[in-house]
């Protein structure tokens, strides 16, 4: 099975090719592909509404994505992550799979997953991996946070890691992805969402896997 992967920018690419590559062992390129947006955006109003080239986030280009991908075999699968950001997850969702179903043409296969609130909870859920990653943070600054609370989860994590808020961009988030993937519990996620990502890619060859 080959994996195509869509989210919303560069800073999600280190820890979803971690999560494939070291939780299970596939290849990039030759087991999967991750393709990074500039941003979330929004979903157009309808599925066949004609693309803005000039809008490339990720929710304004997935329905005329999906309707690419409907050619492929099943042997293919569609993963969508998208943070909830300050939206419901479960209302995000709703419509999420509600526009795949509008889909005249659908790929084979996909999966929707959600990260609540961003890929930056994932990283403060798991204390021991921040600490591993900088090793000088102020860990006690996220030490109380619930995992998944919506909190604005990367200005906590660049409090932590000693940096100005206002003065963070978008390379400072892909530099923390890559320091703190490596060292995430796979295993045993902290946060809720993440732990549902890497159940999510684990069905999938279950699923693949029954139908051979």
């Amino acid at each position: 099975m080959f994996i195509e992967v869509l989210v919303e920018g560069g800073s999600d690419v280190p820890i979803v090719k971690e999560i494939l590559t070291r939780r299970f062992n596939l290849r990039e390129n030759i087991d999967f592909k991750i393709h990074p947006h500039q941003g979330k955006g929004d979903l157009p109003a309808s599925v066949y509404s004609q693309v803005d080239p000039r809008n490339r986030s990720l929710l304004h280009q997935l329905p005329a994505k999906l309707r690419g991908y409907s050619h492929l075999s099943s042997d293919y699968c569609i993963i969508i992550l998208v943070d909830a950001d300050n939206d419901d997850c479960i209302e995000l969702k709703r419509k999420l799979v509600d526009l795949h179903q509008r889909l005249h043409s659908q790929p084979p296969c996909v999966l929707f997953r959600i990260a609540i609130e961003e890929i930056e909870s994932w990283f403060i859920a798991d204390i021991k991996a921040v600490k591993a990653a900088y090793p000088h943070a102020k860990i006690q600054k996220i030490e109380g946070i619930p995992p998944d609370a919506v909190v604005g989860a990367w200005e906590h994590l660049a409090d932590t890691l000693g940096r100005k808020i206002e003065e963070c961009n978008g390379s400072d988030k892909l530099e923390w992805s890559k320091k703190i993937s490596p060292h995430l519990d796979l295993n045993d996620p902290k946060s809720t969402s993440l732990f549902f990502f890497i159940q999510g890619v684990q069905r999938l060859f279950q699923s693949h896997e029954n139908q051979q």
